[in-house]
């Protein structure tokens, strides 16, 4: 029996259809990313895992993919070692796919500081993959449009980026929140709980708190070794309330004797009062339970959530001071974004925000019923293409109904029928598919026809 074709779990095929709704996406944010004066740059799918390792919290490390070395490599390796998996792995995978594009670039700048001028402006849209439990808006494999600056430790960066996302979210006409908070302030606040060793177990915790409510978080930091007193000192920092302004004074007043608290506050009130300043649409909201579990943030922390559909986080990024540092470039300080166009394609789906034309390929199609009239057809074709309009030819000589049924399937909007009596005058009979109007017409005039239409 023929085994049943499929894709691994987690991942997806995309249609043409799907393709173009995907392209439509990649576009406007590229298009967004280089108004604001980005650079594109690609790095391998593939990483060695000494690059890859350590640098996601022991969370992230989990759900790295390891790549085994290849070819007959795994009968090379001592039989001893079966016995011991994390020896095991070691020796046999040496490289594992890339998890995010973020650590991958710091790898990229060190590796080419001598080439690169800082500040350093670069976006990259490929694709990662992590070995997570799929589930609805969460794959396997999957896309991220990033954009960081690198070599400028300016908040000028953060209020850029807050206005490159209200441009691509406006752009797409995706109502948007954008949340902020500070590493600095989570720092603060680990520090005025009483527990400033516990900072990553407070952070892990804390951020979960959307998805499985306080009272499961609070569990989550017994587990995690915090004590009742340390707890019960969270929870009216979990709870502040009102508008922005509010809340930075609520956070003043606790953090009052944090030396890092209060810096976190002062830059976020910065890059606040600088956004407002330019106007813009997305909502903005302060969030103290906000850490994005990813260890390397050190500074602005920013998280971007659709508000006509629950999806999770559509975009989210922040500043980060040293990540160069491990890979031998210490103090270089970069902020960046990351897009995930998988669930924003999720959100444009659902909510049906493409315009009219997004799908459209060939804008006209020629019929063939001959060899002549083919190599006819194929001139014709040529110089409407030369003039910037897509088209195709049915290849195969056919009944008209076939020919005019796929134009119709294809959803081309106009057929050129060239047969005998076209041939002989140079023209073609041009039929409307939508309203099924005919005119016979020269090329020259069918190009202008469809340039207007």
């Amino acid at each position: 029996m023929a085994q049943k074709p499929s894709i691994p779990k987690g991942t997806r095929d995309f249609s043409p259809a799907e393709m173009a709704r995907r392209n439509y996406i990649f576009n406007t944010i590229r298009d967004v990313f280089a108004l604001f004066g980005f650079r594109q740059i690609e790095t391998p799918a593939m990483e060695n895992l000494s690059t890859l390792m350590g640098k996601y919290g022991e969370e992230g490390d989990k759900l790295l993919f390891k790549i085994l070395n290849s070819g007959d490599f795994t009968d090379k390796v001592d039989s001893e070692l079966w016995a011991e998996p994390v020896k095991l792995a070691s020796k046999i995978c040496e490289k594992g796919l890339r998890y995010d594009l973020t650590v991958p670039f710091a790898r990229f700048v060190v590796q080419h500081r001598n080439e690169i001028q800082f500040p350093f402006k670069r976006f990259q849209i490929q694709p990662v993959w992590r070995a997570d439990r799929p589930q609805k808006g969460r794959y396997r494999e999957f896309y991220q449009c990033d954009a960081d600056i690198i070599g400028s430790d300016s908040l000028v960066n953060e209020i850029e980026l807050l206005q490159l996302i209200d441009e691509v979210f406006s752009r797409l006409n995706i109502r948007i929140a954008i949340k902020l908070n500070n590493r600095k302030i989570l720092a603060g606040i680990a520090e005025y709980i009483g527990a400033p060793e516990k900072m990553v177990d407070i952070t892990v915790a804390i951020d979960k708190i959307d998805k499985i409510g306080i009272a499961n978080v609070n569990e989550e930091l017994r587990e995690r070794g915090l004590s009742e007193e340390s707890i019960a000192k969270l929870q009216p920092i979990l709870e502040i309330s009102g508008d922005t302004e509010s809340r930075l004074a609520q956070l003043d007043d606790i953090l009052v004797e944090s030396e890092i608290g209060k810096l976190g506050i002062s830059e976020l009130r910065e890059v606040i009062s600088g956004v407002k300043d330019l106007g813009l649409r997305a909502e903005l909201d302060l969030d103290v339970s906000l850490a994005r579990g990813l260890n390397y943030y050190t500074g602005t922390i920013i998280e971007v959530k659709a508000l006509d559909t629950q999806i999770g986080s559509i975009t989210g990024g922040g500043r980060y001071d040293n990540l160069t540092g491990v890979f031998g470039l210490p103090g270089v300080s970069g902020v960046g974004i990351s897009f995930g166009a998988d669930r924003i394609y999720d959100v444009m789906n659902t909510l049906e925000l493409y315009p009219a034309d997004t799908l459209r390929g060939s804008k006209i199609m020629f019929t063939s019923f001959g060899k002549k009239e083919a190599a006819s057809a194929l001139k014709m074709l040529m110089k409407m293409r030369s003039e910037g309009i897509p088209g195709e030819i049915f290849p195969d000589v056919a009944k008209i109904q076939k020919q005019m049924k796929y134009a119709d399937a294809m959803q081309i909007p106009f057929v050129a029928i060239v047969g005998e009596s076209e041939m002989q005058e140079g023209k073609i009979t041009l039929k409307d598919m939508t309203t099924g109007e005919q005119r016979r017409l020269t090329v020259d005039d069918a190009i202008q026809f469809l340039k207007q239409h």
